[in-house]
């Protein structure tokens, strides 16, 4: 014997069907913010004319900087990220884009480039980035920390020219993501600017 639903029942089924596909079974997708930090370098007056040619390496990092999470320090010892937001690009690469655009810009040296990408370099400049987060040590709002390591190496006798160590730390003016992306912006143009100096001046030096 076969049973048929009422036109009533069968009514009701299907409400209690698109109600539960109302209800968001299916998780609904994340939005994400990519965040484009972009500097424009002026080259420094005093920085030296440098007859050779420096390939800048693309900088080691540890793991979670080497992806493109944006990372937040809220206390000593701890890491963090940005829920819904990332950098466009890995820090590394970041750091690594600025130096040489900037470098290019300057007209200081006879060739910049890149591993990769086309010059034999008199120089390398191998870099080693320490921080590159929003660190809350200095109280309510972040500061944009970058800190790298830098060697300069004389690839005729493979010989560490120069080393140094840099770090900026800008204050975001609040807790908001863009804030403490311009920030980053602040202490990214700031460090380029430190490291495109000395680099120009141990180039100089050692090339004597």
């Amino acid at each position: 014997m076969n049973i048929h639903a009422s036109p009533p029942l069968r009514w009701l089924v299907v409400g209690l069907v698109l109600a539960v596909a109302g209800c968001g079974i299916v998780p609904k997708k994340t939005e994400i913010s990519i965040y484009d930090p972009r500097t424009r370098v002026v080259a420094d007056a005093s920085w030296p004319q440098v007859d050779a040619q420096l390939v800048v390496l693309r900088p080691d990092a540890e793991r979670l900087l080497n992806s493109p999470r944006i990372l937040v320090r809220p206390t000593p010892g701890e890491l963090q990220v940005y829920k819904g937001a990332v950098w466009s690009q890995p820090a590394p690469d970041i750091l690594q884009d600025s130096l040489v655009r900037t470098l290019e810009d300057s007209g200081k040296l006879a060739g910049v480039s890149r591993r990769g990408g086309g010059i034999a370099g008199d120089y390398d400049l191998a870099m080693d980035i320490r921080q590159f987060d929003a660190d809350y040590a200095g109280g309510g709002s972040p500061s944009a920390v970058v800190e790298v390591s830098v060697h300069l190496v004389r690839n005729s006798d493979n010989r560490v020219v120069g080393t140094q160590v840099f770090r900026r730390a800008t204050p975001a003016g609040s807790t908001a993501i863009a804030d403490v992306q311009r920030a980053f912006e602040q202490s990214l143009a700031d460090m380029t600017r430190d490291i495109a100096g000395w680099t120009l001046a141990n180039m100089q030096r050692a090339g004597r």
